[in-house]
């Protein structure tokens, strides 16, 4: 028994009064989901393709869908071999709905169906060296980069002076060229850009000698920077319309120039906060007094509390980075206090330092003590073990 047909609106997931552009966005979201070629070695999903194919074959064509609102699938049986359970696929365009599915995947985001009206230029990536104050306040810098500019000879068109482009033969100056090919559900009718012309609608026979038929000089040219206080390793600025030239008088694309941020010898950054560590000397946690901490804004007085705990962190408010959106607002920086112990003690200090442990807990002889503690008892059960065998 053959197998019955899905109704061609629940294929699409359709109502039955979907306009033409509800049923199209329906179909190019299944043929980019089941499409073979997505889908490698995949049966089920080449099955679903087809079906969803005959579904809009017939539901975009306003003649076959009056047909199948009216008499459903039995208006197309016996149709013509070809396509999917023997429907004929002659004729339906779908062009447009695979042009659109890879120009997404393998295009870059860019559609196959290019036109020869004004299209924007592509941007232009570079990169910038800064340093980490730099990054932190803002500066501005100049770089040096190859620009394409307007051939003031031949104006951009590319032709010998006294010469015009002409339009294409191939395309007849439209700039795409439509064929036909023979798929897996019949013939499809495919538009591509104009491989002669590129998709503009014009050839150059006789080029123009300054900028070779391009219409468009390279030069090295200057450009200054200003990079916003804030900004983090990796981010960009944009520079509007510093980009290639656009297309058929299309505006420029735009530069995007990355900054990258040296590291810092003393200060690390997250987000907006800025981490150092501060070295303490043994007094100085013990009893307090001043310390200088570095920061970006230069070096500061804090004062340390007594009795502070090597590895303690204190928080310097406001210290840290600006946020980009507004320069008033700054992050915090946080510092690390390590006390620090001698390499290196003459035998005065080594002698008051033995007579401070004296009477701060005498922690140098503690040890010695527990441990001669210790021997004496295990001498005493030795010496009662050996009594106890004789």
């Amino acid at each position: 028994m053959a197998e019955q047909k899905r109704d061609y609106y629940e294929v699409l997931g359709v109502d039955r009064g979907a306009d033409e552009g509800a049923i199209k966005k329906a179909y190019r979201a299944l043929a980019k989901k089941y499409h073979p070629d997505m889908n490698p070695g995949d049966k089920e999903a080449e099955k679903k393709f087809k079906e969803a194919s005959e579904a809009y074959a017939v539901l975009s064509d306003s003649d076959k869908r009056r047909q199948y609102d009216q008499f459903g699938h039995a208006a197309f049986e016996g149709g013509g071999a070809g396509g999917f359970g023997g429907f004929d696929f002659n004729g339906a365009d779908f062009g447009d709905i695979f042009g659109d599915i890879f120009g997404d995947l393998f295009g870059g985001g860019r559609s196959r169906r290019a036109s020869n009206g004004p299209m924007r230029g592509a941007n232009i990536r570079t990169s910038v060296r800064i340093t980490f104050e730099e990054a932190v306040f803002g500066v501005d810098k100049e770089i040096e980069l190859a620009l394409k500019d307007e051939c003031k000879k031949c104006h951009g068109t590319g032709a010998k002076p006294g010469t015009s482009p002409e339009s294409c033969g191939k395309c007849g100056g439209k700039g795409q060229v439509v064929f036909t090919s023979q798929s897996l559900f019949g013939t499809v009718r495919n538009v591509q850009t104009c491989p002669d012309c590129g998709g503009t609608g014009k050839v150059v026979k006789e080029k123009c000698s300054d900028c070779h038929g391009s219409g468009y000089i390279s030069s090295r040219k200057k450009i200054q920077i200003s990079i916003p206080a804030g900004i983090d390793n990796g981010q960009s600025v944009r520079i509007r319309e510093k980009g290639e030239p656009g297309v058929n008088g299309g505006p420029r694309g735009d530069l995007l120039v990355e900054v990258i941020v040296a590291k810092h010898p003393i200060f690390q950054r997250q987000d907006t906060n800025i981490f150092s560590t501060a070295p303490i000397s043994f007094a100085q946690a013990a009893l307090g007094g001043e310390i200088t901490i570095d920061t970006v804004d230069g070096k500061i007085i804090y004062e340390v509390k007594p009795g502070t705990q090597t590895d303690t962190r204190v928080r310097l408010k406001g210290k840290g980075v600006p946020t980009l959106r507004n320069r008033q607002i700054r992050g915090d920086h946080y510092v690390t206090l390590v006390v620090q112990v001698p390499d290196h003690l003459n035998g005065e200090a080594k002698e008051l330092l033995r007579k401070f442990d004296a009477v701060a807990g005498n922690t140098l002889h503690s040890s010695s003590q527990q441990e001669g503690t210790k021997e004496h008892h295990t001498e005493k059960k030795k010496r009662g073990f050996f009594k106890n065998e004789r």
